[in-house]
């Protein structure tokens, strides 16, 4: 039946993640390959991240501005951007770009793995094949998205600035006033952090878990990302509203 599927389904991923934190005690080789992590995973998704969050501050910024504009109230486009960046767009926009180049990745070279019978012969070198290759990407992108969520925002405000002050003309002073006025260190941008952290966690349980456990085939690979990128999005977004609606009231 699909719901009893649907049951064991979750009931594997929480065991898999409760096996991802027993797995992850402090060592020399975990932190070794938790800086090559987030070189691979963090570092590297960099330029997205940037390119998507100035094009994302241009729209948001365009269409606040054509819409407040109406009501002649033109000056509170920053108050829009800054909410919508720092409540909503930031964190998931930066989770679904960190997807789609980062969990896509983490999910083809553990399916790889699984192939290649690499993870098996971990196992049968008494090495746990959890904390050796999914423990580490699991905690560079606890880190890592966080920390592009940074730069997504800050990126989305710098290209805002440009376009809302040398574009269209709004007064410098007044749309820094009101940003600052708008925005709250710890309950926006401090919440931003906190729901990037989870939908960074969310990103690499998932595509972890189903590149370790892919068919080891070629074809069994090629799922598996699918799968990853696809069910890591929707999971992102059910999150989000669970968030938004508890923590923004």
């Amino acid at each position: 039946m699909p719901f009893v599927a649907a049951t064991r389904s979750v009931g594997r991923a929480g065991l898999f993640t409760l096996s991802v934190l027993s797995a992850s005690t402090p060592s020399v080789d975990l932190f070794r390959e938790f800086v090559r992590e987030i070189y691979k995973i963090g570092a590297r998704s960099l330029p997205i991240i940037a390119v998507g969050g100035a094009f994302v501050g241009l729209s948001v910024t365009l269409l606040g501005y054509r819409a407040l504009d109406t009501y002649g109230a033109s000056n509170q486009v920053s108050a829009i951007l800054g909410l919508g960046i720092y409540r909503e767009l930031g964190p998931v926009l930066t989770a679904l770009l960190f997807i789609g180049r980062a969990g896509s990745s983490i999910a083809a070279e553990l399916g790889l793995m699984r192939a290649t019978d690499q993870i098996t012969a971990l196992g049968l070198m008494a090495i746990n094949p959890v904390g050796k290759v999914v423990a580490p990407r699991f905690w560079a992108a606890v880190l890592c998205v966080p920390l592009l969520t940074g730069f997504f925002c800050s990126l989305a405000i710098s290209a805002s600035y440009f376009e809302a002050v040398h574009v269209i003309g709004i007064d410098s002073g007044i749309y820094w006033q009101v940003l600052k006025d708008s925005v709250d260190f710890v309950d926006d941008f401090g919440m931003a952090l906190v729901k990037s952290a989870v939908f960074g966690a969310v990103a690499a349980l998932v595509a972890s878990y189903v590149g370790f456990h892919a068919e080891p085939t070629i074809e069994g690979t090629s799922v598996a990302t699918t799968k990853a990128v696809v069910n890591a999005s929707l999971l992102v977004l059910m999150f989000n509203f669970v968030m938004s609606a508890l923590l923004f009231r």
